[in-house]
């Protein structure tokens, strides 16, 4: 048995196709895909069936669908999009680079951490080498939860100037570590 579409969904559709055909060309590039969505938008207004009609403001109600519906392609296409073969190589080579850079800056780290005071020490050491939460490290040494993120966010402020300092670290113009002078942990 064939159900018929409610005649207030084909009088909404019909006084709103057009608009929403504009508004989504001008939002995606493709002209396919606009009519692609804006037949999903129908089907959705269909499968409403009567409660449709109980929709104060159609219009809005169809918009709403065609925003949402947008956001869903959107957030689904920013982590599936594909690179050229060269583009995907020369990514994995800087990749590298930039880890080994970093993975030879902790050269530096053990005497840069030994000048540090205790505290700052202390608190680097345990909390992002050895991975203890904020809120354990505030429970063992008696501070408000705040204390601890205040304190470890001036000790990790003090680090990176003494490993620019004394390790000479340069960034490229995106930041990133390009290179640093080495030292050894023995002191001077």
């Amino acid at each position: 048995m064939k159900t018929q579409t409610p005649p207030c969904i084909l009088s909404a559709w019909e006084t709103n196709e057009e608009p929403l055909r504009y508004w989504l060309a001008h939002q995606l590039a493709e002209s396919e895909l606009a009519t692609d969505v804006l037949h999903d938008i129908f089907l959705k207004a269909v499968s409403q069936g009567m409660a449709f009609c109980e929709i104060d403001n159609p219009k809005a109600w169809l918009f709403q669908v065609a925003r949402n519906h947008l956001v869903d392609l959107y957030r689904k296409d920013k982590y599936f999009f594909r690179l050229a073969d060269s583009e995907q190589s020369g990514l994995v080579s800087e990749e590298t680079d930039d880890k080994a850079v970093v993975d030879d800056l902790t050269q530096c780290l053990p005497r840069v951490l030994s000048e540090l005071s205790d505290d700052d020490c202390d608190i680097i050491r345990r909390c992002d080498i050895q991975g203890l939460s904020l809120q354990q490290y505030a429970t063992e040494n008696q501070l408000t939860l705040p204390a601890t993120k205040s304190r470890i966010q001036r000790a990790r402020k003090r680090l990176r100037e003494q490993m620019i300092s004394k390790c000479q670290v340069k960034t490229d113009d995106s930041g990133a570590v390009c290179c640093f002078i080495p030292r050894s942990s023995d002191p001077e």
